[in-house]
């Protein structure tokens, strides 16, 4: 491996002043753990004479750990580094600036307004020419006609204000996503011994030299050598690939590198390289190398809404090689992108279809009207001195085309879903949810079903003994310790002590009179409560033997569900204590301790005498039972590897029931989740009548019900055929009904996770959130389609893998992040309903206004005012609505939900021909109705009329009242239910309503705005408020009765997506559809560009030659598809096209990578 020395260590200047206090230097130990297995032992053994040796040249002490003295820590910080990686830079606010001026419709917005601009200053010879066809100003129209710059102006001050507001909202995005990572950061600690105490430290404060205690679970925080270890099994795959588990010990392997997961065992490590020097650190910095070489190649490819253009010749071999190279990228099983975000996109790549085919065709008849009223029907001649007018009448029409663009583009969008999961993610921080991933956010309100662990989730994770089984006799309390012979106690208290973890531990209670804290594994706290209340002490023991005098130790995992230790007895050979589930642990005891602790034989009918006297009813009652044994090895030793010999012929000492309460809020939160149609099934290892106890008391199934509750065993016999292959059709017959899978391994939790997402029998696709707290969670969390792991009792794995994390494991945080989830869509289609009505009208308007009156009745600023600033703060307002319980009275969307329902269709249609009709009165009768004078057909320059503002006017006002309809979306009457607890909406609309006044009477010529008396802003004011009737009037008109409406924003389908998606690894309905939107966009700009040419050659008079070369050219763009990603490569071809990569199609109509045909 190479070793990047020159940036991978700030420290290194440090290092030489104070090589002398440590026997080693940083990068010595950074070669060392370069090392694996064999290579490694022989240079720790070699150079430093041992691991112990090792650590007494890192001053300090195996056992001990680090004393903890400050500057002794700092002084390690100072030569080793700390541990901790530099995040990526962030973006700068100003490149986040650059990013949104990157958008294609404030291109062209900006261009128009900067050829208005310099049109308006040029002052033609032809000004006062009548043959011009203009009418003659009149002396007061001079100034006006000086103010010409103000429009141009204006557009590109507005271009600025919503460029500002993007960038502000994407830094302010990027920044909470920051917060969220540190936090997630600041959460992880780990176990290390310091001054004799094993204490939880921030992973960060971990430096060089500390001991570190490592057990099941856990993610390794730095590099470390071992230096006494149980069983351990490391899953390195994170760093090598490899996926099989590594066995570590201390004469194999001892090397643990920082980023691998601890799979199996426990032990102890001395930290040898830290943050940037650690073996994962080191491939961050190489990675953070090499993005300034990537950045210099990406300047060259611009990026649009998350899909590159990377623009390269495809003249060389090298291309096609890659191209090569990239098809033989391994077919990862696709995953879908978020649900929501493809409706939206397929939603607004329609619209601004829509929209691009309107600004066009207006533009189109603004300038034929013109062209024919002027040359054709007043037969004027096209003068030379005339050419600049003409030209700034035909600017003047592409503005108002380019508006109806701006307006028909709802780029309000993105920004409602940023804004309201961003705001969600937020709130849901305070009910315990912890996301991790934004789209998990949304993907939680369409959930159908949910797989839930038992234990700390439905229940409290605090466990205690409440009966025992000891000698013949069933205690239904705790017994006192005189009623146990003191053979048989002794056995009980050093079974327990010694065979378990030291790292789990009773501690006394935080608070007086409080429970005592429970430190570890909660299973092994129960059972040394146990031995505390038998009125004894495990310190004691465990003093007595340390861990370092344990001979063997077998692990708990769950294809054991056991665990063992193997200790030497001061007289010779070996003693062995187990525990584990009771109805395996017994399956291997042929002996058991009678009332007086004699041995006595335990055979077959006692054992099923047992299950059912003992067993059975304790587990029928809740409890998870389990049993001690022991075991002599006198004879000799024997092999320990040989695990099936070892663990037979126990003696079993006694079988504890320990009782896990439900937590007292679960069955009410079952309850919602079975109203708001979504399916709670238990998942667990534990005993069957266990589940089936908890689950009934949880209220997850009901006495009566025909619902399932399988084993493991079973579930696998029902669902794999002969091959021992799952079968998803017998998997279809089990799932619908199953409710507790108990005795269940984490395959099997996996298998029905991916049985029940992959199943086709419902009419929709089910939507799967599962719950998982192990390492061996991983994978059912990651197949799921949103992941919870457990804060307090996950493991770093599990906490991976997952996309939200519950950070008080609790079930009801599940239900709360539902309710949010279901929130996050509604949010977005309150806001859509929003949109959608203002771009209709907007964009109806100005078309036909243009159409009849030669000129939009709302002007490009004020167009831009409505759409973008309105858009933004709406947005804000109706995505940051507070969840209320009735969205748990639903049942999901699921994914194929339209986002348009049939009665917002109805709701945005209705009050669309409200407006209409109000705008299009005020158009052509409003100045007879108000008694002013006509705006209609005005010249070129002329000043701001009463009539359009009092039109603008009306129809913010419109908007406005709009927005407070918009508020409900099921067809609710009282629009107005709740409005106060939204504070940002209140402020946004009384902002929005302030802004408009000032605007109208103070804007002026930049906003075409002028004064309005009193009693025409009343009727302006009582028009808007007419809105809030006409929305009471099309809440009675039911929906049913209206046949026509259709719904819009659907999902992909399964058939659309396999057909566009070969070859993705990830199916994202996003890129699809704007891949689709790309292809026909370069199409659309070379025809423009053609056009532009040919107009440019006929009016410069210049030869057609050029325009044919240059078309030629644009003919030769090549849609190249890369599978490995989500680029879209477009390439000028400089080899003659017949030697081009064969996907390419070198036509003028570009193909489509799928190679089906554009629409």
């Amino acid at each position: 491996m190479t070793n990047p020395t020159e940036h991978a260590l700030p420290a290194n200047s440090m290092v030489e002043s104070h090589e002398g206090d440590f026997g080693c230097t940083v990068m010595e130990l950074r070669k060392l753990m370069e090392l694996r297995s064999s290579d490694g032992i022989d240079q720790i053994n070699v150079h430093y004479g041992g691991v112990m040796n090792l650590c007494s040249r890192l001053k300090t002490n195996p056992v001990e750990g680090l004393s903890g003295n400050p500057t002794d820590l700092e002084k390690r910080k100072q030569v080793f580094g700390q541990n901790f990686i530099p995040p990526k830079k962030a973006k700068t606010f100003l490149e986040l600036v650059w990013e949104a001026l990157q958008d294609v419709t404030l291109i062209i917005l900006e261009i128009a307004a900067i050829i208005s601009l310099v049109l308006s200053f040029y002052r033609p010879p032809g000004e006062e020419n009548e043959q011009c066809g203009l009418p003659v100003s009149s002396p007061e129209d001079e100034g006006e006609a000086e103010a010409g710059w103000i429009e141009g102006a204006a557009i590109l001050f507005s271009v600025i204000i919503v460029v500002l507001v993007t960038a502000f909202n994407d830094w302010s995005k990027e920044k909470q996503f920051r917060g969220l990572q540190s936090r997630i950061e600041k959460e992880q600690k780990f176990s290390v011994i310091r001054n004799g105490h094993i204490i939880q430290l921030p992973v960060a404060e971990i430096v060089v030299g500390d001991i570190a205690q490592i057990k099941y679970g856990d993610l390794l925080p730095a590099d470390g050598i071992l230096i006494q270890g149980n069983d351990l099994k490391i899953d390195e795959s994170s760093l090598t690939g490899e996926s099989d588990h590594v066995k570590k010990s201390l004469e194999r392997d001892p090397m643990l590198l920082s980023g691998t997961h601890v799979m199996e065992g426990s032990g102890r490590m001395v930290v040898t390289a830290v943050g940037i020097n650690s073996q994962t650190g080191i491939i961050f910095t190489l990675l953070g190398a090499s993005e300034g070489e990537e950045e210099e190649k990406k300047k060259k490819a611009k990026t649009q809404d998350g899909v590159a253009l990377e623009i390269q010749p495809l003249n060389s071999q090298e291309g096609i090689d890659n191209e090569e190279k990239e098809k033989k990228v391994t077919k990862l099983p696709k995953k879908e992108k978020s649900v929501l975000q493809g409706k939206l996109t397929r939603l607004a790549v329609q619209i601004g279809k829509a929209g691009l085919l309107m600004s066009a065709i207006t533009v189109l008849i603004l300038i034929l009207y013109f062209v024919i009223e002027n040359f054709v029907i007043h037969r004027r001649p096209w003068l030379a001195e005339c050419t600049p007018i003409y030209i700034q009448y035909f600017v003047k029409f592409f503005i108002i085309g380019i508006t109806v663009l701006v307006v028909a583009v709802p780029e309000g969008l993105p920004l409602a879903v940023t804004i309201s999961l961003a705001y969600s993610v937020k709130k849901m921080m305070k009910d315990n949810n912890l996301v991790r991933h934004l789209d998990a956010c949304e993907t939680m309100g369409n959930a159908t079903a949910i797989c839930s662990d038992k234990t700390g989730t439905l229940t409290m994770n605090r466990m205690t003994v409440v009966q025992a089984y000891i000698g013949d006799t069933h205690y239904h309390q705790i017994p006192s310790p005189d009623a146990l012979v003191p053979k048989v106690l002794d056995l009980i208290v050093n079974g327990i002590s010694i065979n378990s973890a030291y790292t789990s531990k009773i501690l006394p209670p935080e608070k007086e009179g409080g429970l005592p804290r429970q430190v570890g594994n909660k299973t092994e706290c129960a059972l040394l409560g146990f031995v505390t209340d038998l009125k004894q002490d495990y310190h004691a023991v465990r003093n007595e033997v340390p861990e370092e005098k344990l001979y063997k130790v077998y692990t708990f995992n769950s294809v054991r569900k056991s665990m063992s230790t193997v200790i030497e007895k001061p007289s010779g050979g070996y003693r062995m204590y187990s525990k584990g589930a009771s109805e395996i642990i017994l399956r291997k005891c042929n002996r058991i301790l009678d009332k007086k602790g004699e041995v006595m034989p335990f055979k077959n009918k006692d054992r099923d005498e047992m299950v059912r006297t003992v067993i059975e009813p304790m587990a029928s009652q809740g409890l998870r039972t389990i049993c001690i044994a022991y075991r002599d090895f006198n004879d000799g030793e024997p092999t320990w590897d040989n695990e099936s010999e070892i663990l037979t012929e126990l003696t079993c000492i006694a079988v504890v029931g320990i009782e896990d309460p439900v937590r007292p809020e679960v069955p009410e939160a079952i309850a919602k989740c079975k109203r708001a149609g979504i399916t709670v099934r238990m998942v667990t290892g534990d005993n069957i009548n266990t589940a089936r106890a908890i689950a009934t008391k949880c209220g997850i199934v009901t006495p009566g019900d025909d619902f399932l509750c399988l084993e493991g065993k079973e579930f696998n016999r029902l669902i794999r055929n002969e091959k021992g292959e799952v079968e998803q059709e017998k998997l279809d017959k089990i799932w619908p009904k199953l409710r507790v899978l108990a005795r269940s391994s984490p395959t099997d939790k996996h298998t029905l996770v991916k049985g029940i997402i992959d199943s086709t029998v419902g009419e929709q696709r089910q939507v799967v959130a599962v719950t998982g707290d192990g390492t061996n969670d991983g994978p059912a969390l990651k197949k799921a389609d949103v992941g919870f792991a457990m804060g307090i009792a996950g493991t770093d794995v599990a906490k991976e893998a997952s996309d939200i994390i519950l950070t008080d494991d609790n079930f009801t945080s599940i239900v709360k992040a539902v309710m949010w989830g279901r929130n996050v869509y509604d949010s977005i289609s309150k806001f859509l309903q929003f949109q959608l009505t203002v771009n209709v009208v907007a964009v109806i308007v100005a078309f036909t206004g243009a159409c009849i009156t030669q000129d939009s009745p709302l002007k490009a600023v004020q167009m831009l005012w409505v759409n973008l600033i309105m858009d933004t703060f709406a947005s804000l307002a109706l995505a940051t609505e507070p969840p209320t319980e009735s969205l748990l009275k639903r049942r999901p969307y699921g994914r194929n939900k339209p986002l348009i329902s049939r009665t917002m269709m109805k709701n945005i249609l209705g009050h669309s021909v409200y407006q209409l009709t109000v705008i299009f009165f005020l158009v052509f009768a409003g100045e007879r109705f108000f008694d002013i004078d006509s705006g209609r057909k005005a010249p070129l320059h002329s000043p701001p009329s009463q009539h359009y503002t009092i039109i603008f006017n009306t129809f913010v006002l419109m908007q406005l009242f709009n927005e407070i309809n918009s508020r409900k979306i099921h067809g609710e009457r009282n629009v107005f239910a709740g409005i106060f607890r939204n504070l940002i909406f209140c402020s946004v609309v009384l902002g929005t309503f302030i802004s408009q006044i000032l605007i109208v009477e103070f804007g002026g010529k930049p906003f075409s705005c002028t004064k309005l008396t009193l009693s025409q802003w009343f009727w302006c004011l009582f028009i808007g408020i007419g809105e809030l009737l006409w929305g009471q009037i099309i809440s009675t008109i039911p929906t049913q009765s209206l046949k026509f409406l259709k719904e819009a924003g659907h999902g992909t389908t399964k058939e659309e997506i396999t057909k566009d998606a070969e070859g993705l690894d990830e199916i994202d309905h996003a890129e699809m559809e704007l891949r689709r939107g790309q292809i026909l966009w370069f199409r659309g700009l070379n025809r423009i560009q053609t056009q532009i040419d040919v107009i440019n050659t006929f009016q410069t008079g210049a030869s057609f030659k050029g325009v044919l070369k240059r078309q030629t050219m644009g003919q030769h763009l090549d849609v190249r598809h890369v599978p490995s990603s989500s680029y879209v490569t477009v390439a000028p071809v400089t080899s003659p096209p017949a030697t081009s990569v064969p996907a390419a199609v070198s036509s003028p109509t570009l193909g489509n990578q799928s190679g089906q045909s554009v629409p």
